[in-house]
């Protein structure tokens, strides 16, 4: 069984249109007119038990509409949801206790006490008994890493160490589904890998199923192999992050130290001139012509050194919402 299952979820607003000034307000008041905005459009997916996908698009996308739509915030206008085997938007105690919904841009820690207070606030709310919230508290502070930062005040933990008392309030009652928005938003490059490890480490021991949604590539290359993409309100990619990288980005990147300069029209012959500096130069091969190119390179220029990269995934996904193509479904 699905823990998350969407079928054609769709969500409307109706937004009033008013012309400026006293005119304009006249006629808004005496007849009012609206347009219909479309933030989710016929949405449909299912992810399975303990899966960990990402959720990408671009900022109105629709992405947290779609989490506020599987997490009961809002109501649907149209179309069917399913999540941990209950209608969201019923917002029963059952499906509460089985979700979390972490966003990097909120918090639920109170700002002026010690974490631990809220954690035992959060442990009231669920029904923990005192041993679970103690086994609990324990299994996760330790997996986090944190310690004394749990007696501190909150406004004195640093922005990591916030988002992992975050984390640990979020998930004290173990919940079955995680719905994260950002969580790695505005940490810094050490902070961002602490939050992916836990991550990765709590979905392997509990088995979690993680709808994810980032702008930090890094963090979906190190913890989703599937990816759905969202543009404008409609699903465009439901897949393998592999399978999206090779359909969506035909070449590879070839880095070049050179021994001596070379004119940029030369090595144009051998490909795409990406960044030609000095004795730097950067190319883009297709990759059905990687092998005979690179040992022509080698015969033919002057190389001090070549690596093949794969192309940053930013530009990938970057291309994929600017063609927006019709839904591709890769398994």
């Amino acid at each position: 069984m699905s823990h998350i299952r969407a079928e054609r979820l769709s969500k409307f607003y109706s937004v009033a249109l008013k012309e400026p000034g006293v005119v304009g307000t006249l006629k808004h008041f005496f007849r009012r007119q609206t347009r219909r905005v479309e933030a989710v459009r016929e949405v449909s997916f299912q992810i399975e038990p303990g899966e960990v996908v990402g959720f990408l698009g671009p900022n109105g996308a629709g992405k947290t509409t779609t989490l506020k739509l599987l997490t009961g915030l809002i109501y649907p206008s149209a179309g069917q949801v399913e999540v941990a085997g209950h209608q969201p938007f019923r917002r029963e105690y059952a499906f509460l206790r089985k979700i979390t919904l972490v966003m990097g841009n909120k918090q639920q820690l109170l700002w002026d006490l010690p974490a631990m207070e809220s954690l035992r606030v959060n442990a009231a709310v669920y029904e923990l008994e005192p041993a679970v919230f103690k086994k609990r508290l324990g299994e996760l502070s330790e997996m986090l890493g944190l310690k004394q930062q749990l007696y501190q005040p909150v406004r004195k933990l640093s922005l990591g160490e916030r988002m992992k008392a975050e984390l640990l309030a979020a998930l004290l009652h173990q919940p079955q589904v995680l719905f994260l928005d950002e969580p790695t938003l505005g940490l810094d490059v050490n902070a961002q890998v602490a939050v992916r490890r836990f991550l990765l480490e709590y979905n392997r021991r509990y088995q979690a199923t993680i709808l994810l949604t980032s702008h930090y590539m890094a963090d979906i290359t190190a913890l989703c192999p599937r990816v759905l993409m969202i543009h404008r309100g409609g699903l465009i990619y439901d897949g393998s992050l592999e399978a999206l990288l090779e359909r969506f980005a035909p070449y590879r990147e070839v880095h070049l130290q050179l021994a001596s300069p070379l004119d940029q029209a030369h090595l144009a012959t051998f490909g795409q001139v990406r960044a030609l500096e000095g004795l730097e130069a950067r190319l883009l091969v297709r990759r059905e012509h990687l092998v005979a190119t690179v040992s022509r390179m080698l015969a033919e220029l002057p190389i001090d050194d070549l690596e093949v990269r794969e192309p940053p995934i930013e530009e990938v996904i970057g291309q994929v919402f600017a063609e927006s193509p019709p839904l591709v479904h890769q398994p």
